[in-house]
């Protein structure tokens, strides 16, 4: 029988890469997870490694190994669920990661909902780039991951993860109070930095729209963004959850063709059924439906 936490360590790694990375998510040193490795090689009785330069690469059999150990660990995720399905509260402890507008709206309301309903619950938090959040959901950093996804530019997906859509996010132009529609196309802009799936769909909007844009400015938060059109400094494209429980501030206009980024949660399939796991999403979901119609 092969020690399920050496079998653990092996996965970490084909998740994270390298002995280091894995290290400093698992709270240990380099040298206890290679000797935790070796351990397993002998067990095992082949090489579970092979060094490639400075980093190591897993064997066919590793791979065996590991493809086994993710159904395991599965099972083990769906025995917890049940388990936390037969008891009266919701106890333990719930990771959550999302992106930067939905911690600033959805995510307040949510858990202040989660901390009156499920007081026993621990919930702890983290904004994360999607992309980023999704591998550390496949990783185990995270039990539930709620993530944006712009036109046109789909994030990966990965095998063993239940995905489930929470609502469409309408994306208008917004611009400067009293700014004339025609000197729209030849004013500065501010766009989150190149090779960001956003920065990608805005530019891709203005060429189709028929102009380049003139990018001057560029964040990745938000309310720099906003501020900078309430300042008169730029325009910019931005999704309606910005004006969750808040007031309009600028002159917001309609694309002429419709366009909304994907809201939606992602779970581990043997994680998905867990109590506090269904629980955050019912609530996530009563978050989201007061969302005031667009003007």
């Amino acid at each position: 029988m092969f020690d399920l936490h050496r079998l653990r360590l092996l996965r970490e790694l084909s998740q994270r890469g390298t002995l280091a990375a894995v290290a400093q998510a698992l709270n240990y040193s380099p040298s206890s997870v290679s000797q935790q490795l070796s351990l397993l090689e002998s067990e095992v009785g082949v090489p579970l490694l092979e060094p490639v330069g400075r980093r190591v690469k897993l064997t066919p059999q590793a791979e065996i190994l590991v493809r086994h150990t993710e159904e395991v660990l599965t099972r083990l995720e769906r025995a917890e669920s049940e388990v936390a399905a037969s008891l009266h509260e919701i106890t333990g402890t719930l990771r959550v990661a999302t992106f930067q507008t939905a911690a600033l709206a959805l995510i307040p309301a949510t858990l202040a909902r989660m901390r009156d309903e499920h007081p026993s619950l621990r919930i702890e938090f983290q904004v994360l780039d999607p992309a980023e959040a999704l591998s550390a959901l496949n990783a185990r950093d995270f039990d539930l991951v709620f993530l944006e996804e712009w036109p046109d530019q789909p994030e990966a997906r990965f095998a063993g993860l239940e995905y489930r859509e929470v609502c469409r996010d309408p994306i208008r132009l917004a611009v400067p109070s009293g700014l004339p529609q025609s000197e729209i196309e030849s004013y500065p802009w501010i766009m989150e930095p190149t090779g960001m799936p956003q920065r990608t769909f805005n530019v891709n909007w203005c060429r189709h729209n028929g102009f380049e844009p003139d990018v001057r400015f560029s964040s990745t938060d938000v309310l720099v963004k906003l501020r900078f059109v309430e300042r008169g400094l730029a325009v910019a494209l931005l999704p309606d959850l910005v004006w969750y429980d808040r007031e309009i501030t600028v002159d917001l206009h309609e694309l002429p063709v419709p366009q909304s980024r994907l809201l939606f949660t992602a779970a581990r399939a043997g994680r998905g059924q867990h109590p506090a796991v269904r629980a955050f999403r019912e609530t996530l979901a009563l978050s989201v439906a007061p969302l005031r119609p667009r003007p």
